[in-house]
């Protein structure tokens, strides 16, 4: 293991532009409408934000990437939406997960203008309520006044608790004489969570399969 994250460390500290444009991208396909149940990227967000600690990348640029991504992917989904109207709930792709859109619409039904808010923290809700709010032609100064702050919420939560579990770690075993184990441990911590983050991505995926 040890000699598969060294590699990982040194490449993402030589090229901290990509781990950002990966975080970027993670969360805009996350947002994006079938593709963001299809995409694990909350497990990318957490696997990357464990860098953060070791000084790899800035916590502000991982929140700042996570944030735009989530942002553009929302705005664009609930734009798409909101022209489109109610048609798009039944035109390809989203005609392939009638059972996810339906369970979208009415989990909008059922909390309104907080289906928007709540949304972003439910996969893979999150990735069709934006679309499904536009279609049903909520306001765009609702939308993106509830929007806003969901999206800065969750990416605090995906990012947050991760760097400062890790840190407390990192810190823990981070004495002069234990650096190098440390520096693995935190990342050994994160790569389980990203494992456990990624088999439940799996099983949720499979039952939207399984629905459709």
């Amino acid at each position: 293991m040890t000699s598969f994250l060294d590699p990982v460390i040194a490449f993402v500290s030589a090229h901290p532009w990509l781990a950002y444009l990966t975080l970027f991208m993670a969360a805009l396909f996350e947002a994006t409408p079938v593709v963001g149940a299809l995409v694990p990227g909350s497990t990318i967000i957490l696997a990357l934000s464990a860098l953060v600690p070791g000084g790899e990348l800035t916590l502000w640029g991982v929140l700042a990437a996570a944030i735009t991504g989530a942002l553009i992917g929302d705005g664009s989904a609930f734009w798409t939406g909101h022209r489109a109207q109610r048609e798009i709930l039944n035109a390809w792709p989203m005609a392939r997960y009638p059972a996810a859109m339906a369970q979208s619409e009415a989990f909008f039904h059922r909390w309104g203008t907080l289906a928007v808010f709540f949304g972003r923290f439910v996969p893979p809700i999150r990735a069709f309520v934006p679309v499904t709010a536009g279609a049903l032609g909520m306001r765009p100064a609702l939308f993106f006044g509830v929007n806003i702050p969901a999206v800065l919420a969750w990416a605090g939560a995906h990012v947050l608790p991760g760097v400062l579990a890790v840190s407390a770690l990192h810190h823990y075993a981070g004495l002069p004489h234990h650096q190098h184990v440390g520096k693995h441990l935190w990342m050994l911590a994160v790569f389980a969570a990203a494992i456990m983050a990624l088999g439940v991505w799996a099983l949720r995926r499979r039952r939207i399969a399984k629905a459709s």
